[in-house]
């Protein structure tokens, strides 16, 4: 592998036969390999890719030594273009507490600020956005810039994610029944948002659709919107949520959307944000040079915070 300028020439190790990307969906639409394959990324890039052999198992580039922040592929190896934007790194321990629940068969965190929470946010692949992506530990030190309220975080996770994320009932029953009812305890504000990433961010869009007054705001980085009810391809189901964004008498009162330059979702989510924008909804769209991934969520966490909780919106 090499880079020149913008493009990255990857040249194909004696055994690959296919080689899966950030472009491909990973394994999902594997390119065959005749000869070096090159790309040319956006400005600050950082690109994922790996090799398929003649069995179709994955394997590393051999040489390339920069192993890819990706927790699903370990064999994943990276391209980071001169300039490519680094996720936050935290340092500070938590001034607030973590408090282990359950509800409805899930398992969760409950973040809890220092000071009192004017604000309630429910996020999905919880265990994840903890661990992985340090949203509390974002939120914590947005707060004490000033720069968002004090936020109460709920991280949840899910015990059957391809089918709770899409359009499911006992997700409904989960956060309008169960869950109210789990944190009535801790007093304060009751979670008036939702966050996810992929299949957490459509189910995120969808719940914020249908309660409106439940969830006021929403934040989905990219959201898996080749999705409609029924159906198992989140590369190529028809984009039946944007549908009904577009004919909806309410949209929820603020949304944060954010999408990868490198992913298969991007043009579903451009044209998904190309909606809510002609239906005059308050929103902030962003993208990022990189693509499905943790790298590219982290790297958004911040604004998406401030879109949803920043001290200069009226929040609730």
């Amino acid at each position: 592998m090499e880079v020149s300028g913008r493009s990255v020439i990857i040249r194909p190790h004696p055994r690959a036969r296919w080689l899966i990307s950030d472009f491909t969906g990973w394994k999902h639409r594997p390119l065959p390999l005749g000869g070096p394959v090159v790309y040319r990324l956006p400005r600050g890039a950082y690109f994922e890719y790996a090799f398929l052999d003649a069995a179709g198992r994955p394997f590393a580039d051999p040489d390339n030594p920069d192993h890819a922040d990706n927790p699903w592929h370990s064999y994943a190896r990276a391209v980071r273009l001169p300039g490519a934007l680094q996720p936050p790194e935290y340092s500070r321990e938590l001034l607030g507490a973590v408090e282990r629940m359950s509800t409805g068969g899930r398992r969760l965190l409950v973040y809890e600020p220092p000071e009192p929470p004017r604000a309630c946010l429910l996020v999905f692949d919880g265990v994840a956005y903890y661990r992985l992506g340090k949203l509390a530990h974002a939120a914590e030190k947005l707060w004490l810039e000033g720069r968002v309220v004090p936020l109460r975080i709920v991280f949840s996770e899910p015990r059957q994610r391809e089918r709770e994320y899409r359009f499911d009932s006992g997700l409904e029953k989960l956060v309008l029944d169960d869950l109210p009812a789990a944190l009535a305890g801790l007093g304060g504000p009751v979670c008036s948002a939702v966050w996810g990433a992929s299949l957490g961010g459509l189910a995120a869009l969808w719940l914020a659709l249908k309660h409106p007054d439940v969830f006021t705001a929403v934040a989905a980085q990219s959201p898996a919107l080749l999705a409609e009810p029924g159906g198992k391809d989140a590369h190529s189901d028809p984009e039946w949520l944007r549908d009904r964004y577009q004919e909806a008498a309410r949209l929820p009162r603020r949304l944060s959307i954010q999408a990868g330059l490198l992913e298969w979702l991007l043009p579903p989510v451009r044209r998904f944000a190309a909606v809510i924008a002609e239906r005059g909804a308050v929103h902030e769209y962003r993208e990022y040079p990189s693509g499905h991934n943790w790298h590219t969520w982290r790297l958004g966490i911040e604004a998406g915070l401030v879109d949803l909780f920043g001290t200069d919106l009226e929040v609730g």
